[in-house]
C-alpha cells in the first residue's frame, strides 16, 4: 500500500482540531516532503523521523515521500507529528500492518533512537480524542496526564517500536493511569483576617453568586488578605471544570500543577502587565492572565495604577466568558469566566478619610487618579465596598472570626440552590434570566423602581443589583427577594453612585 491515513491533533487556542496526517510513497528520486502549512518545527521532522526508524531496525524507503497534514490551512506546530508520521510511513512502505489506524490518534515527539518524548498540551488533546471516540498513543509524560480525562482511552509507548508492536498485535501497550494527585490544603483561612465584618460579608456574597468585586480602602487595611481568601470560600472544583482550568493552563509550560489539581486559580498580575499578558497573545496565540484564572479569581491590586488601555481590554470577556485573540494567520479562542476582584487606594497618597493619618492629595490629584478608571468597566464591577482601617484594638486583638469552612458550607449551599433553579451563578445570568429569577417581591419592587429613580440606575446597574439581591436571598435560604435583600444589594452599589470613580 503507498497510501497511509492517520489522525493526530492541532492547537487552536484551547481546542484541539482534528488533523489527517497524510503519507503517500510514490516512485521517482528519493525526496521527503511536508505539505499543509508546517512550521520550522514539523519541517525538522524529515531528519527525526529519517534517524528513529532507522535507529528502530526498519527500513526507511528509498521513495518520493510526499506527507500532507489536513486541513492544508490550518497551522501546525510542535513536535507531535513525529510520531504519527513516522507510522504512516511505515505502514504506506507495508513494514507494519494499517488495520488498527483507525481506532487511534498519535501525538509524540521522537529522539533520534526511537524514544518518545513529552509534547505538551496532553489535556486538550485527551479531550478531544475522547469525544471523537478513538483511544490515543502518547509518551509516558503526556499519557500520565491525559488519563486525568475520566472516560478516555490514553495508551502509553515508550519507544515508536513498542507502538508498531501494538499495532501488529504482537504486544499490547499499557493503558496509562492518572498523576497521583496528593491533596494540598489551602493554609489561607479566613479566620485569619481581623475585624472588616462588612467586608467579609461582601465577599462572602461575592462567592456565593460568583460576582466581581472592587475593594476601596488605606494601605494596611486588609484589601489584598481578604482577597486572597476569596477562592478557599468557593466549592472545590467540579471534574468538568478542573479538567477545562487544567486544560488551558497545560497551555503554558510549567504552569499546571498536579498537586492544585482541585484548587481553583488564583492569578494576581503585577500592575505593569501588558495588554497581551492579561488577555493572551502573541504571533502563537497563549491564554492570557484571565484564562489562567478560568473557573478561579482574578485579583487586580492597585487597579489604579494598571494602564487604562490594558483595562479596558477586560469589558468584554467580563461579560462573554470567552476571549478570542486574532492574529493574521489565525484566531483563537480562550475560555475565561472568571470572578474579577480588584483592590485601590482612595486617593494617591492612600489616606483620604483616614481617622489617623492626613491625606495631603489635592482634589485635582484624586480627580486624575480616579480617573484612570473608566465609567463603563466600573460598571460591570458588580460591588464596590470600602475597607476600614482597623481600630488599635483589632490590630492587637485576636482573630475571632469565621473559619473558611464554615463559610464555604454556606456558599456550597447556596451555589445549589442557583445550580439546581437555573442552572447557573446569579452572575453568569443573562438578561432574560433576571426577568425570570430576579423578580423582587411586591414591596420589593415599589422600592426598586424608588432606587432606579433617585439612584439613576442604568439598566446594567439594575440587573446586577437584582442578581446580588438574588444571591442574598439564597444565602438566607429564602425564595423571594425582599426589601431587605434589595437594599442590601444597592449598598454594595455605593461607591458607584455616591462617590464615582470617573
Amino acid at each position: 500500500m503507498a497510501l497511509a491515513i492517520l489522525h493526530s491533533r492541532a492547537l487552536t487556542g484551547v481546542y484541539a482540531a482534528a488533523v489527517t496526517v497524510e503519507v503517500h510513497l510514490s516512485g521517482g528520486l528519493p525526496q521527503f516532503n511536508i505539505v499543509g502549512l508546517p512550521d520550522t518545527e514539523v519541517r525538522e521532522a524529515r531528519d527525526r523521523v529519517r534517524a528513529a526508524i532507522l535507529n528502530s531496525r526498519f527500513q526507511f524507503p528509498a521513495r518520493r515521500i510526499t506527507i500532507n497534514l489536513a486541513p492544508a490551512d490550518m497551522p501546525k506546530e510542535g513536535g507531535r507529528y513525529d510520531l504519527p508520521i513516522a507510522l504512516g510511513i511505515l505502514s504506506a512502505a507495508e513494514q507494519i500492518p494499517t488495520d488498527l489506524l483507525e481506532q487511534f490518534e498519535f501525538a509524540g515527539e521522537l529522539a533520534l533512537d526511537g524514544k518518545l518524548r513529552s509534547c505538551g498540551s496532553a489535556l486538550p488533546i485527551t479531550l478531544a480524542t475522547k469525544r471523537a471516540d478513538r483511544a490515543i498513543i502518547m509518551p509516558p509524560e503526556d499519557a500520565a496526564i491525559g488519563a486525568l480525562a475520566t472516560g478516555a482511552v490514553v495508551l502509553q509507548a515508550h519507544t515508536l517500536l513498542e507502538v508498531c508492536a501494538h499495532l501488529a498485535e504482537r504486544q499490547r501497550l499499557p493503558q496509562a493511569t492518572p498523576l497521583e494527585l496528593p491533596e494540598i490544603g489551602n493554609s489561607s483561612c479566613f479566620s485569619d483576617v481581623k475585624g472588616q465584618v462588612k467586608a467579609k460579608r461582601a465577599l462572602e456574597i461575592a462567592a456565593a453568586g460568583g460576582h466581581s468585586l472592587l475593594m476601596m480602602g488605606p494601605p494596611g487595611c486588609g484589601k489584598s488578605m481578604l482577597a486572597a481568601r476569596l477562592s478557599n470560600l468557593m466549592p472545590p472544583l467540579t471534574d468538568d471544570e478542573a479538567l477545562e482550568s487544567a486544560a488551558v493552563r497545560s497551555l503554558v509550560g510549567g504552569d499546571f500543577q498536579p498537586n492544585k489539581w482541585r484548587q481553583r486559580p488564583f492569578r494576581s498580575p503585577h500592575h505593569s502587565a501588558s495588554a497581551a499578558a492579561l488577555i493572551g497573545g502573541g504571533s502563537k496565540p497563549r491564554p492570557g492572565e484571565i484564562s489562567l484564572s478560568h473557573h478561579g479569581v482574578l485579583f487586580l491590586d492597585e487597579l489604579p495604577e494598571f494602564d487604562r488601555q490594558v483595562l479596558e481590554v477586560l469589558r468584554e470577556p467580563l461579560e462573554s466568558g470567552m476571549i478570542t485573540v486574532s492574529r493574521a494567520a489565525r484566531k483563537s479562542d480562550f475560555p475565561a469566566a472568571f470572578q474579577l476582584v480588584t483592590a485601590m487606594n482612595p486617593c494617591p497618597c492612600g489616606y483620604l478619610s483616614h481617622p489617623q493619618k492626613e491625606c495631603n492629595c489635592t482634589p485635582n490629584q484624586i480627580s486624575r487618579y480616579r480617573a484612570k478608571i473608566s465609567g463603563p468597566l466600573l460598571d460591570r464591577i458588580d460591588m464596590h465596598i470600602e475597607v476600614e482601617s482597623l481600630s488599635q484594638d483589632e490590630i492587637t486583638g485576636a482573630a475571632d472570626g469565621e473559619t473558611s469552612a464554615t463559610v464555604r458550607a454556606r456558599v456550597t449551599e447556596a451555589r445549589a440552590f442557583q445550580t439546581m433553579r437555573q442552572n447557573a451563578l446569579n452572575a453568569r445570568l443573562p438578561p432574560s434570566g433576571v426577568d425570570v429569577y430576579c423578580i423582587p417581591n411586591e414591596s420589593a419592587q415599589v422600592f426598586a423602581r424608588q432606587a432606579l429613580k433617585k439612584l439613576g440606575l442604568s439598566a446594567r446597574s439594575y440587573h446586577r443589583v437584582l442578581k446580588m439581591a438574588r444571591t442574598i436571598a439564597d444565602l438566607a435560604q429564602e425564595e423571594d427577594i425582599s426589601t431587605g435583600h434589595l437594599s442590601e444589594a444597592i449598598q454594595y452599589r455605593r461607591l458607584a453612585f455616591d462617590n464615582p470613580l470617573q
